[in-house]
């Protein structure tokens, strides 16, 4: 085959641009720190790069969702905590107010006291986070436990729908308490009939009975709040699993799309240098004309 000085010429333009598109691989590589720039520069990384990130993607939203799961669980346990010290407090008075010798002034002193801590009761119960309440089911918006004028609970609301998160795939955690089985009718309904025995002067023997009811809404506090924890333990083991899911998800990514700098900039020197023969080796090719030797 006869080869020409214009196919010579095509030839050195064709791979001196080869070169520039290598120099120009190496140095967006080089600046960006990837391997890829586009889907086109290797379609097989650009596709792995898609799943990874759509992992790393969800184990962040999960994240979120477990963060909203401790704000709900971390205050509904605080919760629990100030009405277990309330009932604590009432089961006491109940025992001084049974006990004969206390007069009816003194017990009428010890119902006000009763009254105070049926009002913090009430106000735990419509305990409010993120402008959601707490203790009334998937009924966030409406108050749980509502008091007329007097002070007399005049409605409590039974939603005892379970408030479920989704922490990790195909995983839904309640957050929420059962309200019922702590803030429900009968416990404000057992302490305002404490509250107006005491006021009506009612013989100790009646108000011992009174103990026997709030040591069962104790019980019902304990119970719950022991179902409560064991989900915050299991959504601690949740939330360490999803951590190590993360970090792994994230290096797969780096390992995918990540360039190696030390070797990129190995390649852009030695295609420096390659470049710089061909463009040498091209100037030969030219073919020389007349103008060459009159210089």
């Amino acid at each position: 085959m006869r080869v020409t000085q214009s196919m010579l010429s095509n030839n050195m333009l064709r791979n001196l641009s080869n070169s520039y598109n290598n120099l120009d691989k190496y140095m967006d590589q080089l600046s960006t720190g990837k391997k890829i720039n586009k889907p086109s520069d290797d379609p097989v990384v650009a596709m792995k790069g898609m799943n990874y990130r759509s992992q790393v993607g969800n184990v962040e939203q999960y994240q979120r969702n477990i963060n909203e799961v401790h704000t709900w669980m971390d205050n509904s346990d605080a919760s629990l905590d100030e009405a277990t010290q309330a009932l604590q407090r009432l089961r006491e008075l109940s025992v001084q107010a049974s006990n004969g010798t206390y007069e009816d002034g003194q017990r009428k002193n010890i119902a006000e006291e009763v009254d105070q801590l049926k009002d913090h009761l009430v106000e735990i119960a419509n305990t409010k986070v993120n402008d959601k309440y707490i203790f009334n089911g998937t009924s966030t918006t409406e108050k749980p436990v509502t008091v007329d004028g007097d002070g007399i609970v005049t409605n409590v609301s039974e939603n005892e729908q379970a408030v479920n998160i989704e922490v990790t795939s195909g995983t839904k955690l309640q957050t929420n308490i059962n309200p019922t089985n702590v803030f429900g009718e009968q416990l404000f309904n057992d302490i305002e009939a404490f509250s107006a025995a005491l006021k009506s002067g009612t013989a100790d023997e009646e108000l011992n009975s009174f103990i026997t009811d709030i040591d069962a809404n104790i019980d019902n506090v304990v119970n719950e709040r022991a179902d409560l924890g064991a989900r915050m333990n299991r959504l601690e083991l949740i939330e360490d699993r999803l951590e190590t899911q993360g970090i792994s998800a994230t290096r797969m990514m780096s390992n995918n799309e990540d360039a190696n700098l030390e070797e990129v900039i190995i390649k852009l020197t030695s295609q420096e240098s390659v470049h710089r023969a061909a463009l040498s080796s091209g100037s030969r090719v030219i073919q020389p004309t007349l103008l060459d030797f009159l210089r």
